[in-house]
């Protein structure tokens, strides 16, 4: 390798200060003594971007509830589908070993849900739920004090025209044509509407998983699934069979635990 000439490293040596001095012109430094130093500064971009993180774990690109989880929402939709095919294979195979299971649902899907039990247990730990309308507590507090003071035992006064012994579910009371028929307790109504055999019903689903049932109505005053107070009135009583027209009657029954039980046995009947 050919050694370089004294004039060829004078010639690197200036072309290199001129250089240095070219760069310093434009970005000079704070001292010269102290080594050139690059800062870059973040620009716009960097300064301002924000990139979120949902608590889902996808990007800010991805809006989703905080609550909300694909991976279990999926995961519930596909365990009630095998539910689903579980229960249809149960009913279309007839091995007598699976009779059991098979009375089992039935039995459940059967029984009404208890309404009033769960809506009682909310009001004891939350409170009320919010109201979507208005509603006067002072007028709803009146009344409900006058219908206390008044101490009706019974939805209807009036006298036992039909035993419990007779149809072993509840009892016919012969009161006036018209007269008010009332909640003996508060509850859900589950049922409103006509009834074979007692005609127009309705039915109420009370906290302690009770029901009571007043039938051979001349109108309904309630509608289904409206919670109702005490001594709502429920409807009025029809019209008599008899020949004195003055008089009507209707009919009474409490259901506990899937069992009728005697009126008289709960209520007073003066």
């Amino acid at each position: 390798m050919a050694r370089s000439t004294p004039e060829e490293i004078r010639r690197r040596i200036a072309k290199r200060k001129k250089e240095q001095g070219t760069n310093s012109n434009s970005n000079p430094s704070p001292s010269p003594k102290s080594p050139e130093r690059q800062i870059s500064w973040p620009g716009d971009d960097d300064h301002y971007d924000f990139k979120y993180t949902s608590p889902s774990g996808t990007g800010g690109d991805e809006s989703g509830h905080p609550l909300f989880k694909k991976e279990v929402f999926f995961f519930k939709i596909l365990a009630s589908a095998l539910l689903f095919l579980a229960v249809a294979i149960l009913f279309r195979n007839h091995m007598v070993k699976l009779d059991p299971a098979r009375d089992f649902i039935t039995s459940q899907m059967d029984k009404d849900f208890k309404f009033a039990v769960v809506s009682n247990w909310y009001e004891e730990k939350f409170g009320k739920p919010l109201a979507l309308l208005p509603f006067t507590d002072d007028k709803t507090s009146d009344e409900k004090t006058v219908a206390e003071d008044q101490n009706l035992s019974v939805p209807a006064m009036g006298k036992i025209l039909e035993n419990f012994q007779k149809n072993g579910q509840g009892i016919m009371i012969e009161t006036g044509k018209g007269a008010p028929v009332q909640a003996i307790n508060d509850g859900l109504v589950t049922f409103a509407g006509v009834k074979e055999g007692i005609g127009k019903t309705v039915i109420i689903q009370h906290s302690d998983k009770s029901e009571t049932w007043y039938g051979n109505l001349d109108d309904v005053k309630v509608k289904l699934y409206e919670y109702v107070d005490k001594r709502t009135v429920v409807g009025t009583v029809s019209a008599s069979s008899g020949e004195d027209k003055t008089k009507g009657q209707y009919y009474f029954a409490i259901k506990k635990d899937d069992n009728f039980i005697d009126p008289i046995q709960v209520i007073r009947f003066d």
